[in-house]
């Protein structure tokens, strides 16, 4: 057996920091098994042309690795700047981007900035779980306001949240994960007007949705929103891990006092940039992927299961009276989802056609051993309890089930 240095020593003897103890790293289970549908990946792979033309981006880029990149990456900027003003019908240049290692080290740079110790930032939970995740790394009070019974984002009580707490940073994801829905523009106005600080709206999902870009609101609200996008999804670059924000340019220049310096490699820039020509050709498959959500999600519903509407490019379902048991039911069937801490549910992205026919012939099995109850949702959701408890959140399912299930 080998012996390995230090290893006698444990987490608990470290002087971590106490808001860091007892928590749980953010992860998804990475197996190797015939139906993977647990990281809402684009299951498209790229096309040979944009393979190729990534290729020749880095082969060439590649000859200045011996000096650093773009520090602040001006050409991918202003690509990227090009993409969403076409994709969102709003003006926008390279001094109202910001481009980093994915849309989380976005999410980190805009708290290191306007979150820390005795600043405190909101979400409406269920969400995106690395959302707490961040404001802990940043030292950032967590509040969390819970969504309405059906997982939908009740404004009013929204607004009611964010009156009476006053948190520095607000975040609202649209379309939301796990559960799917987008927000439309009028009740992210009546949160930008409530809020005292900024609104961060996370639309890493924001090629599936229905519902127009926020990016239509800066003009409207100046510094005050910020829309934070990736490449991971609808993109189809997940591996190259590029994410981008649109703001007004006062908030470009507030992150170059936190980013460090050179973040962004020659490679993943050129990168980044080929990938970026391709847009027409990639964003093609949001439609195919967008009809088979709805093809499943009825198929779900006819099982008997419970489905929640879906903006996005996955469903999360349920009726399950373990759904830790459950996921690993699938798992031992070859199908790989994601079990996100929410009682009874599970979510599934949606794959290629023949990954969610399997996956509907696993769920069909499963019905049958054990029929889901078709449990209205509101019984589900947890119960709003006042933000004034100033509760942690509950610890992810990964720390209630096997260790190596970590959650999103």
């Amino acid at each position: 057996m080998t012996t390995v240095p230090g290893r006698s020593v444990t987490l608990d003897d470290l002087p971590l920091r106490e808001n860091l103890r007892g928590k749980s790293p953010y992860g998804a289970p990475q197996l190797q098994v015939p139906v993977v549908l647990n990281t809402n990946e684009n299951p498209h792979p790229p096309s040979q042309a944009l393979i190729d033309d990534v290729a020749k981006a880095v082969t060439a880029a590649s000859a200045e690795l011996h000096r650093y990149p773009d520090r602040d990456a001006v050409a991918l900027r202003s690509d990227l700047a090009d993409y969403l003003t076409a994709a969102t019908g709003t003006e926008l240049t390279v001094d109202n981007i910001w481009a980093a290692n994915g849309s989380n080290e976005i999410l980190q740079q805009i708290l290191q900035a306007f979150g820390g110790p005795g600043r405190s930032a909101m979400g409406f939970v269920p969400s995106y779980s690395m959302h707490p995740i961040i404001a802990d790394g940043t030292q950032t009070e967590w509040l969390p306001a819970h969504r309405a019974d059906d997982f939908s984002l009740d404004v009013e009580q929204a607004v009611a949240a964010i009156t009476e707490h006053q948190p520095d940073v607000v975040f609202v994801t649209s379309p939301n994960n796990p559960t799917g829905g987008s927000i439309p523009l009028d009740d992210l106005r009546a949160i930008l007007r409530a809020a005292p600080g900024i609104v961060i709206v996370d639309e890493a999902y924001g090629e599936f949705s229905s519902q127009p870009s926020a990016a239509v609101l800066i003009d409207e609200f100046g510094a005050k929103v910020i829309v934070s996008r990736t490449m991971s999804k609808a993109f189809a670059f997940a591996g190259g891990r590029l994410g981008y924000l649109a703001a007004a340019p006062a908030m470009i220049d507030a992150l170059l006092l936190v980013r460090l310096p050179y973040h962004l490699s020659v490679l993943t820039q050129a990168a980044a940039r080929a990938a970026l020509q391709h847009s027409a050709e990639t964003l093609g498959n949001v439609a195919a992927i967008a009809a088979e959500r709805d093809r499943v999600a009825a198929a779900l519903a006819e099982l008997g299961y419970t489905v929640t509407p879906s903006d996005s490019n996955f469903v999360l379902f349920g009726g399950f009276a373990d759904a830790p048991a459950s996921w690993q039911q699938y798992l031992d069937r070859g199908v790989l989802i994601r079990d996100v801490g929410i009682p009874g549910f599970l979510r599934a992205t949606i794959g290629l056609p023949a990954e969610n026919d399997a996956f509907l012939k696993v769920s069909a099995e499963l019905a049958d051993l054990a029929r889901p109850t078709p449990t209205p949702v509101a019984s589900l959701a947890r119960p709003t309890p006042p933000v004034a408890s100033l509760a942690r959140p509950e610890p992810p399912v990964a720390s209630l089930a096997r260790p190596d299930r970590k959650q999103q």
